[in-house]
């Protein structure tokens, strides 16, 4: 699933799957907003984008950082050729610490969307 370049935005968002799409639609209002936020700010800066919004896994691994009243959500990315982040999987934290089955899965997808 992607979504359209604009001409105000040099970046566009794609998605792995539907499913990682549903999964954000399913965030509560207050975080949603937020994501549509960053995820306008990663479309215009692309890998420029640095914390608090955006922090670098390493090997072209990366993660948005949304956040609101109810909770914490991170959606894990990468940038392809021709400008276009790619979000790969999505969840809504529940500790501290980034679950290394989230970590795992996002960069399997890394891998399926680099290099087939």
């Amino acid at each position: 699933m992607r979504t359209s370049q604009h001409a105000l935005f040099p970046y566009s968002i794609e998605y792995f799957h539907p499913k990682v799409f549903a999964e954000i639609k399913s965030w509560p209002a207050d975080i949603l907003a937020d994501y549509a936020r960053i995820a306008e700010l990663l479309m215009e800066h692309g890998p420029n984008l640095r914390l608090p919004h955006s922090r670098a896994f390493g090997e072209g691994l990366f993660e948005l950082r949304p956040r609101g009243k109810s909770g914490i959500v991170r959606a894990f990315y990468c940038f392809l050729i021709g400008r276009r982040a790619v979000i790969l999987h999505a969840f809504v934290k529940k500790s501290q610490q980034t679950p290394d089955r989230e970590l795992k899965l996002a960069r399997k997808r890394m891998k399926e969307v680099l290099h087939g």
